[in-house]
């Protein structure tokens, strides 16, 4: 495989910044992954991070190097993520769970699947052209479809699923989808998407590589929402063609061993999550992760 990708994450006006993003890759296969924690509910940026933990961690186990069920791959991903955040809350005496939204996305064989739950978004695009995007679990979503007069009437942060809520969530999955060279995935979430129109972030998504055009982005919707921003968090990937590197931002797997496995997570991610948990507690998480990843399979919607 070969691929650019870039990711940034800004705070905005908010306290902290709740949204949390990274990628890995083997040789065969590459996963981005964006949570965006929920503010209304206490530790959002902890479930958040627990949300891609779970995601590298099971990614790690089973692309060798290929991922040999990816639909089930995301879904057990995201419903282990969804079960730790309430093993967290759980083990505080916590009464409302810490929750948030997720995208991710696996590549591999020249295609693409993903997964959401929530209103944090994927985009695929050529150039400036909209192939594919996640619809949001959202009422004002829903009322955009069935009643557009009256859906600027309903609050968009009203979500109907989320990880960690009470009951199990629910996902929507979609692909394969076929890669042609110059594709590119954009995951982000609302602070990005929500104050521009689609016809702007796809025309921004299209212009220079993604290293320039994902700040400028990220600087656009900071700009435009002002002193109320969200935290604004993206993560942009460019499909290539395999050969040559040709650009200093490409990375290219056909070095990469079958057993080797390359990943990033935000540095101060790591650190808030390792914050508030204690040795013991970080233990028993590893014990769980390695034990779920030991089971065949898990729950389905």
């Amino acid at each position: 495989m070969k691929f650019s990708v870039f990711q940034l994450s800004r705070r905005g006006g908010r306290e902290k910044n709740e949204d949390r993003m990274g990628y890995c890759y083997t040789r065969d296969a590459c996963l981005l992954v964006l949570a965006d924690g929920m503010g209304g509910h206490a530790d959002g940026e902890v479930a958040a991070q627990i949300a891609l933990q779970q995601f590298f961690a099971l990614f790690e186990a089973r692309a060798t190097p290929l991922i040999p069920d990816v639909p089930a791959f995301l879904s057990d991903a995201l419903l282990q993520a969804h079960r730790h955040i309430l093993g967290y809350a759980q083990e505080r005496g916590m009464t409302d769970a810490p929750r948030t939204t997720l995208v991710a996305a696996l590549l591999q064989q020249g295609q693409v699947h993903w997964i959401h739950c929530g209103d944090s978004r994927l985009y695929l695009v050529h150039g400036a052209t909209l192939l594919a995007r996640t619809r949001d679990h959202s009422y004002r979503e829903i009322a955009q479809r069935s009643s557009p007069p009256q859906a600027s009437n309903v609050n968009r942060n009203l979500l109907f699923t989320c990880l960690g809520s009470p009951s199990l969530p629910l996902y929507d999955q979609a692909g394969p989808s076929r890669l042609a060279l110059g594709d590119r995935l954009l995951l982000c979430s609302d602070g990005l998407w929500d104050p521009m129109s689609e016809a702007e972030l796809l025309a921004g998504l299209a212009r220079d590589a993604v290293s320039l055009c994902v700040p400028r982005l990220v600087d656009a919707a900071l700009q435009r929402a002002g002193s109320n921003s969200d935290n604004v968090t993206a993560i942009a990937l460019e499909w290539e063609m395999p050969g040559p590197q040709t650009a200093l931002d490409s990375i290219s797997t056909e070095a990469l061993d079958d057993e080797m496995f390359q990943s990033t997570l935000q540095p101060e991610a790591l650190e808030a999550l390792e914050d508030e948990l204690s040795d013991a507690a970080i233990e028993r998480s590893i014990a769980e992760i390695n034990a779920a990843i030991r089971r065949p399979g898990g729950p389905r919607r």
